[in-house]
């Protein structure tokens, strides 16, 4: 397990981005945290240390938004608004999952049955305006 405290944006980009080169090829990643906790600023390092340039913002009306750059693809999903088995079959989630991308799951404790075992769950609990905790593990870890 590895926790860490960044105190602002670029802190949080910086950290992930450092992060993302320690990923295995195809992680799946799913967020924990609050409205506001840095799920989006997360995913934006993890894709610049994946080497994609591209611009992150929050899939909360695309559900899934796609970046590809360098050989390398992230799909980043907005699972608020999934409440069930059917919800989530009608995102394309299992065909994205098979696909071998990366993946970054926001709200991920509402698929968390859906994650792989293997997948990294990034919980992220905000501390203030600018700070940020992060606590990241494997699932089925204690986390």
């Amino acid at each position: 397990m590895q926790t860490f405290i960044t105190k602002s944006y670029n802190e949080t980009v910086a950290s992930a981005a450092a992060f993302a080169k320690t990923l295995p090829n195809g992680a799946v990643i799913g967020y924990l945290g609050d409205l506001g906790a840095g799920k989006t600023a997360f995913t934006a390092g993890i894709v610049k240390g994946l080497g994609i340039d591209a611009d992150v913002s929050s899939p909360t009306f695309a559900i899934c938004n796609e970046y590809r750059g360098g050989g390398k693809v992230l799909y980043h999903f907005d699972m608020y608004r999934i409440d069930s088995w059917d919800d989530l079959y009608s995102t394309g989630y299992f065909d994205y999952l098979d696909s071998g991308a990366y993946i970054a799951a926001e709200w991920s404790e509402n698929i968390y049955g859906a994650l792989p075992d293997e997948a990294v769950i990034v919980e992220i609990s905000k501390l203030s305006e600018n700070e940020r905790a992060f606590k990241i593990y494997q699932k089925g870890e204690n986390g």
